[in-house]
């Protein structure tokens, strides 16, 4: 007889409650009153341990329930309160009697491997700088390592595309996930500025193998009155990650150490492969896809749709890069304290996600993509503009309010017009491209200020009309790519 998931949650969820107790009320008066050390890291040690399994748990049973998201949320603060799993096993015990398990939902699975993909990316943002610099890399190779992940996850995208169409998203997934949970593990090696180099080839490589092969499957089972509104809730998972991954390596490095927190990303990517080895492989790709996919020529993939797809993920990263380098100058410059840039890139982020889940998400099905597009990028360029001209703190989170707005109606806009300008046995590769035309965004937005030596205003003012020109090419043109059902 399987147990019902809401039975898992409450039993890993009273472990994790004694644990935090033990933590709190024994563990650290042993280390701070009687000077035991060992108390705090042996009993956190096994505190991490449970709390990772009650995570899981409470994934499995938002997957298997499909409850509100209260639950979920619910669930996760309850385990940083004393007593607080112990309240919420009386809940939880009264909502088991009314959820039925419902089919497994692919879909869900599909939206977490996107969310492990970003994590892991964002993840190496706030360590990787320190963690080169304390195996002994130079400032020239502490910089170089970071931009290899980019330059070798290009060609992973690529690569993941032209074997997507050909074996099918499954294989793709299941070698992303294996290889990247393995390239993960290896920075626990990691003692030289030359190992190092090597480990960041191997990952930003396997880890590029995701992403297309991800949203091929989401997009292959997927109607197309949903696509948008899907592609959409996708996105959502894309902000979760950007805003916890960051947040995540920096408290868990602090506290541990750079590998650890890769050694905890790598756990998740390998429950997710089991996951997809059990609930994903029944996904095939017939012979006749194959033959399909060998016959269409580039003349057929190559559309106006395709291109104008691709020129948005570009512009989209490029925008995105020169905020990364260009903000924190800006309120450095200003006078106010170096996290306020974080804050801010924190509030563009958290108003894309709420677009990207709220009701707001339909109008995506609802109003053609090139639309869409034009209003996002458009509203994306006027942020630019006005970001090199604000100068309180106000003025700064309302213009990069703004800023998540375009931000949110552009991600699923060019997502859905890749989606039906391409055939799906060519979407694998459609989607190789388009995301290492995000790479290559993301480079090109700081190395080009960079070249043409602008200041900040004028980095800013040049990056808002690249976009508003892009925005009226794209809103004026007419679409005559053929649609694909």
């Amino acid at each position: 007889m399987r147990l019902h998931p809401v039975y898992i949650l409450r039993l890993t969820g009273l472990f994790d409650g004694i644990s935090l107790l033990v933590l709190l009320g024994i563990a650290m008066p042993l280390k701070y009153i009687w000077g035991i050390n060992q108390a705090v890291t042996i009993v956190g040690s096994l505190h991490g341990g449970i709390f990772s399994l009650y995570a899981l748990a409470i994934l499995y049973a938002a997957i298997r329930l499909q409850w509100s998201l209260l639950w979920s949320a619910a669930a996760v603060v309850v385990a940083f309160v004393p007593f607080g799993n112990f309240v919420m096993d009386g809940r939880l015990k009264k909502a088991q009697e009314t959820y039925s398990v419902k089919p497994f939902n692919h879909a869900l699975l599909v939206y977490s491997i996107v969310f492990f993909s970003f994590f892991d990316l964002f993840s190496q943002l706030p360590v990787m700088s320190t963690f080169a610099a304390s195996v002994g890399a130079s400032s020239f190779v502490v910089g170089f390592v970071i931009g290899l992940y980019s330059l070798s996850n290009t060609v992973g995208n690529i690569v993941s595309g032209i074997l997507t169409d050909k074996a099918g998203p499954f294989k793709m997934l299941m070698a992303g996930l294996l290889l990247t949970s393995a390239a993960l593990l290896l920075y626990q090696f990691v003692d030289q500025p030359s190992f190092l180099i090597f480990v960041r080839i191997v990952h930003g490589f396997v880890a590029g193998l995701i992403v297309p092969a991800a949203f091929t499957y989401s997009a292959n089972t997927t109607v197309k009155e949903q696509q948008g509104k899907k592609v959409a809730f996708t996105g959502t998972f894309v902000g979760l990650a950007a805003i916890t991954g960051p947040a995540f390596s920096g408290i868990m490095a602090s506290k541990s150490s750079v590998p650890f927190v890769f050694s905890c990303v790598a756990a998740l990517g390998m429950v997710l492969a089991v996951l997809s080895a059990i609930f994903l492989g029944k996904f095939k790709v017939t012979k006749k896809e194959k033959a399909a996919a060998a016959s269409h020529g580039l003349g057929r993939f190559f559309n106006e749709g395709v291109l104008k797809a691709y020129g948005g993920a570009f512009f989209l990263m490029f925008s995105q890069g020169v905020i990364a380098y260009l903000l924190p100058l800006h309120v450095q410059t200003l006078g106010y304290d170096s996290r306020l840039s974080g804050t801010l890139m924190s509030a563009f982020g958290i108003i894309a996600v709420l677009i990207f889940v709220l009701p707001t998400n339909r109008i995506f099905d609802r109003v053609a993509a090139p639309i869409t597009m034009a209003i996002g990028i458009g509203l994306m360029g006027i942020s630019q503009l006005l970001i090199g001209q604000s100068e309180t703190t106000a003025v700064l989170y309302i213009v990069l309010g703004l800023y998540g707005v375009g931000f949110a109606f552009l991600f699923p806009s060019i997502n859905t017009m890749l989606i039906r300008a391409t055939p799906a046995e060519l979407r694998g590769k459609a989607y190789g491209y388009f995301y290492a035309f995000f790479s290559l965004g993301v480079v090109a937005g700081s190395s080009v200020l960079g070249w043409l030596s602008l200041g900040i205003s004028e980095g800013f003012m040049f990056t808002g009309i690249i976009l508003l020109v892009f925005a009226a090419f794209v809103a004026f043109s007419k679409q005559r790519e053929r649609a694909y059902h």
